[in-house]
């Protein structure tokens, strides 16, 4: 089936494809913010190749389509508070919007009600994928969730954009809850019930790697490092008809053929 290309009933931007059968599960993802970020970007990059399932890719509120700044740089020179302004909004929102979004889509996808579920998301998106897992995973019968590249803990990462911001971020008593929410490696054990995967990129970011070798440590769901990918699985400028890059198509396969495993026939 082609992608199809859309805005929810509540405003929520999408690029979806229907499986062959209603009764096959369904896959909901988000996006990175750096490449791909965008539903459609994500479907280019992750298409998930040979699976046949229902798939959904949900834009991340505040980016995209419905972002307050033309690009990131501008959003860093904002003098916005990037945690209790932006990432904290963002998660809390694209939680808040996914009972609905699922549901409608379900219907525009032809999807069977009882079609089982999995969550996959990239960097932001895959803190949000975590958080719908960890609260939704028992009412809506996830059965799997995969991280990609995952933004497991949020201090970390607005710490080490100390040197792109005008001055460092100063952390405060309403920031420091939002990054307690937002650290899934303190949270970990709300993961452990169930079927979940990590795949890092060998050469991302720092803040990333050692969040996600903490997570590790733990002993919950499987890790999987790739070498020679990088944070973005997309190439810069991002043009979702541009060739996939090597670390996306690899990530595709190992993704989808984790999930084909996970989410049954």
């Amino acid at each position: 089936m082609d992608w199809m290309h859309g805005t929810t009933s509540t405003g929520v931007p999408y690029t979806a494809r229907a499986a062959t059968r209603p009764e096959a599960p369904i896959v909901v993802g988000w996006h990175l913010l750096d490449p791909p970020s965008t539903p459609a970007a994500l479907a280019a990059a992750l298409p998930l190749d040979g699976l046949d399932r229902h798939v959904v890719y949900l834009g991340l509120p505040l980016s995209g389509e419905r972002a307050l700044h033309p690009d990131f740089e501008a959003l860093l020179m904002s003098g916005i508070d990037m945690v209790t302004e932006y990432f904290g909004p963002m998660h809390e929102q694209a939680l808040a919007e996914f009972p609905a979004a699922l549901a409608e889509l379900r219907g525009t996808l032809g999807a069977s009600a009882d079609a089982a579920l999995a969550v996959l998301g990239g960097s932001a998106g895959a803190s949000v994928a975590a958080e719908v897992y960890a609260t939704h995973r028992e009412s809506h019968a996830i059965a799997g969730c995969v991280l990609l590249n995952p933004m497991l803990r949020l201090r970390p990462m607005i710490d080490a954009t100390a040197g792109f911001l005008p001055t460092p971020y100063s952390w405060h008593p309403a920031a420091d809850g939002v990054a307690a929410r937002m650290d899934f490696v303190a949270r970990a054990p709300e993961l452990a019930h169930g079927h979940l995967l990590v795949i890092e990129g060998a050469d991302d970011e720092p803040a990333f790697i050692e969040s996600t070798r903490e997570f590790e440590r733990l002993g919950i769901g499987e890790v999987r490092y790739i070498d020679g990918v990088a944070h973005a699985l997309a190439a810069w400028p991002e043009n979702p008809a541009a060739e996939r890059t090597e670390g996306a198509k690899i990530y595709d396969r190992i993704a989808a053929d984790w999930i084909g495993e996970t989410t049954g026939a």
